[in-house]
This record gives C-alpha cells, structure tokens and sequence, in this order.
C-alpha cells in the first residue's frame, strides 16, 4: 500500500501519525505549511526558543491561531490542536509522541535532541545534517539499537540523492557518481557574510528586506553545505570521497554524464564510485544553460551491449560512448518534502536517507591567516569553511569537524587554506556531541551503522 494510501487509512481510523517539531524557523515552516494538507499525521507539539516566533511562522504559512491554542501537549492530544512551547525536552520525553523533526540547524543541539528522542523510544528525522556530517554513522547505530528509525529528512538534497542511488542499484545499475549542483567559484571558499550578497547577485538592502540569513546563505556560498551534504551521501551510500576534496567540474546537465566518469575515460573521477558537485558556473563566472543549481543527480553505466543499446533506443542521453547515463531531479522543494520521511519512518519503519559507514568527514579550513585567541564562528563565518574529506584521512590528521567549530577558541595559528585540527584548539569536552564524536573516532571507519 502506498504511503498517501496509508495516511488516509490512519486519518479514517482516527490513529494519526503523532510528530513533534523542534525548531520553527525557515525549514520547519515550509513543512508546517504542508501538515494541514496531509491527512493522517497529526502535528502534536512544537518547541522553540521563541514561541511567538513560532507562532508568528505559523500565522505565516496559513495556520488558524485557534489550531496553536493547547496549553500543554495532553491537551492538544485530546482536541487534535498544537501546543506551542520551549520545552523539547517535554517533547521527545512525551509517551504519545511518534516521530520528532529535529529542524533547529544547530549542530550540537541537535545530537541532544537526537540522542534524548532515541531513549524516549521515537522515531527521527534529522534535518539538521550539519549534525549528521560529523556523527552520523553512529547516531545511526545508536537509533537502532534504540529499537527506532534515524533517516536524513526528504527534500533537502542528500535524502534525494540518495533516492537516486537506491533507484539506481535496484534497477542493477552500478553507481559511477552521484551529487547536487551549486553555484560554485574556487575564491568562493573565502567568501564571508560581507561579501555572500555580491556573489548571489543581491545588494544588501534586498537581502535585508527578505529578512535572509547572510550567515547561513554564506555556509552555501563557500562550499560548507555541499560538503556537509555530500558527506551525509556518502556515509549513507558507501559512495567514496575526492581525496583531494570537491573538484565542481562545470556542466550542464547534458554534460553530467561525461564529466562523471573516470579520469581514465575523460572525467573528473579519481575511481567509479563517487560523491561530486557540479558547478552551475563556467571557469570565467558565467552562468551555464540548463544547469542542475538546484537539482540532484546520479550517473550509472550500461555495463553490457545490450543495456547500452537500450539506452540509445530509448534516447536515453549518456556519454559519447553510450555506456554512461545521468537520471536527475532538477529542482528539490526543501522542507514542503519533509512528510515522505515522517510517513516513512512512521508507516514503513524506513529511513530516507541513513549512515551505514563512516566514509567521509567534514573538515573546518582556515578562511585567511588564523592567529591564537581568535574564535571560529562556524559554518558560513567569517574564519572556517568545511572541506569535504575522506574519514581515514581526518582521523589520520585530527582533523576538527566543521560541526564543533562553533564558539571554539585557537590556541594556536592557522594559515589561510590549511586544514585544523584538535590540537589547535581549545574545544568544551562537556557536550554529548563531543563525546559522540570521540566515540565515532575511537571505532574508526571500518565498522557499520547496523547493531549486532
């Protein structure tokens, strides 16, 4: 039976998915706008550092202020309405409370929240793949020995991504790349929240009218957020890393299946097998015709005769050899996807999306010349960029993940371009993604998510 199919089932027999959502901001809204449409899911409670934010958020995306009026999570239990709140903890601790959307975009925060969910016994979808990229191998792991699903969520780029790669490997295909596009130039690295509106095309006083985050548009800009993403693929693909990091070839879409081959047949890959980026941009900056920016992609190959045949038979547009053929979705629709995960997990008992290895590894990079005392800022800051990186090789350095590089003091300098590890700073050993992480290291890469 079909997921749709299923909710209804669920509306009609009046036994809704129950969800809780923590974090109302940009991503959790857009899913927000998609709940009251979506029959037999039941948006239980909502926790927030700001309340009236959230409440603002959802006035904005259609909600009636009478459905947000529960004054506690029994309640809304009881007439179907939403409770508003602070306490997140309430929340994932709650015994009636099916799924969470952890949607805050903190990385920290987020393992918290993951990690409390997982000993309440609740399913979760983790929007926050900042998170992922630095422990998700074992946030898988530890959900499953909780007896509970852990996917990445639907509609942001790695769950669809890998989507493409399970369509593919079901239909016997093998995989030679997959990825996302991105607007991409190799200076971009050094952009900072200053410089983000000039390379978008956008004058600060229409980012500022659009209320936009340059922070957070900058942790795309300069390449963080598609090598969070492409970790997230390749821990959950097996798919391997670039050792050298992202390339961006440039391309449109009718080129993906030439430049995604290996360097041995005229592409950009180290081997078959592979996670990349394809740069919306050519080398001068102009915008390339048909580009997939927004879109996700996987290329696979024809391995016999008559497979490539079929491929041309069918107009299928591959390679100049026929033997290498791109499928794509070139736009994604970010969080009005996120229900086919909370469905998923809910109904099918199957993530969109999880860690089975440790594969890759985000890296903080130093933006310009570091000296001790200063404080790195985090993804899309003005000190550190995420450089995507195989994990045997960030093990082998220490390498700082870019999800702990928040609010962490240098101790000592750091020149423009290199790589930063632990012993370059002084990181807060007290958290629980600390501790995860060192956890992560200590097994290594060569272990898998699965319980024994």
């Amino acid at each position: 039976m079909s997921l749709h199919a299923q909710l209804v089932q669920r509306a009609t027999r009046k036994r809704p998915i129950r969800v809780g959502l923590i974090g109302a901001g940009k991503f959790g809204s857009m899913y927000l706008a998609q709940v009251p449409r979506t029959p037999g899911v039941h948006l239980v409670a909502i926790a927030d550092l700001s309340p009236d934010a959230a409440r603002r958020n959802l006035a904005r995306v259609g909600w009636e202020a009478q459905r947000t009026d529960a004054a506690s999570i029994d309640e809304a239990l009881r007439t179907g309405a939403t409770h508003v709140g602070e306490d997140w903890e309430a929340l994932v601790s709650h015994p009636d409370i099916d799924v969470v959307v952890e949607c805050t975009g903190h990385p920290i925060a987020a393992v918290d929240h993951c990690l409390r969910a997982f000993e309440h016994h609740k399913h979760v979808v983790n929007v926050t793949v900042e998170a992922d990229a630095f422990c998700g191998p074992l946030l898988a792991r530890k959900a499953t020995l909780a007896g509970v699903v852990y996917s990445l969520a639907f509609g942001d780029q790695p769950a669809l991504i890998c989507d493409l790669v399970d369509w593919a490997r079901t239909c016997g295909f093998p995989v030679v790349a997959a990825g996302r596009g991105h607007k991409w130039l190799p200076h971009f690295c050094e952009s900072t929240p200053e410089t983000v509106w000039g390379y978008y095309g956008l004058t600060p006083e229409q980012a500022q009218r659009g209320g936009l985050n340059p922070k957070m548009f900058n942790s795309f800009l300069d390449g963080s957020k598609p090598s969070i993403e492409s970790t997230a693929v390749a821990n959950a693909t097996g798919l391997a890393v670039p050792s050298g990091g992202l390339a961006y070839p440039s391309g449109s879409i009718a080129d993906i299946p030439s430049l995604t081959r290996p360097r041995s047949e005229g592409g950009v890959l180290e081997r078959k097998g592979m996670v990349e980026v394809i740069s919306s941009l050519d080398a001068q900056g102009r915008p390339i015709d048909y580009d997939i920016r927004m879109g996700v992609w996987v290329t696979v190959e024809g391995e016999t005769e008559y497979i490539r045949n079929c491929f041309e038979e069918y107009n299928a547009h591959t390679d100049p050899s026929g033997r290498y053929f791109t499928l794509y979705k070139r736009w994604h629709l970010i969080g009005l996807e996120v229900g086919q995960s909370v469905a998923s997990v809910a109904l099918r008992g199957e993530p969109t999306g999880v860690a089975t290895c440790w594969n890759a590894d985000v890296v903080a990079t130093a933006k310009r010349d570091l000296q001790p005392g200063e404080l790195l800022d985090g993804e899309g800051g003005y000190t550190v960029w995420g450089k995507l990186t195989p994990a045997t090789a960030s093990l082998r350095d220490g390498g700082l993940p870019l999800g702990l590089a928040h609010d962490v003091k240098l101790v000592r300098p750091v020149k423009k371009g290199c790589s930063l590890t632990w012993d370059d700073v002084a990181v807060d050993s007290t958290t629980r993604a600390y501790a995860i992480r060192r956890e992560l290291e200590a097994l290594g890469p060569d272990w898998t998510t699965q319980a024994a």
